[in-house]
């Protein structure tokens, strides 16, 4: 198992980008690796640091603005070569098929629930992990 996993939070907004890190804590499953996050405030930002390299899952809120969560999947789905699982987290359950659209590898609704946010989390660095190994 790899020393620590990244996972990008992207959120204009501080206090969801706060809710990620706490829900998820410092390891979300006991069978993958530690996490440290990057955080994104902006879409340049998201995709500088993507470009870089090196992060493993991304969490992306669709309901930032002025570029939501569900349309910089979508770019970042067409655009990054090996990109990394998203997990989108999406204002109402009704949204679901939104998130389908954007190609989001899972979704969970704002406010973040901790048990089932570090679930998904856990799969998507399983998922990601096992690929690279």
């Amino acid at each position: 198992m790899q020393s620590s996993a990244t996972v990008l939070v992207y959120s204009d907004d501080a206090n969801t980008r706060a809710q990620v890190r706490l829900a998820a804590g410092r390891r979300p499953a006991t069978d993958v690796p530690p996490v440290e996050f990057v955080e994104c405030a902006t879409l340049p930002a998201v995709l500088k640091r993507l470009d870089e390299g090196g992060i493993d899952v991304c969490v992306l809120d669709g309901e930032a603005v002025p570029a939501g969560g569900m349309g910089v999947c979508r770019q970042i789905k067409d655009e990054v070569f090996h990109c990394p699982p998203v997990l989108l987290l999406i204002g109402r359950p009704q949204d679901a098929w939104l998130a389908t659209w954007s190609r989001a590898d899972a979704a969970v609704t704002l406010p973040v629930e901790p048990v089932e946010f570090a679930a998904s989390l856990a799969a998507l660095l399983r998922s990601r992990l096992s690929l690279d190994a």
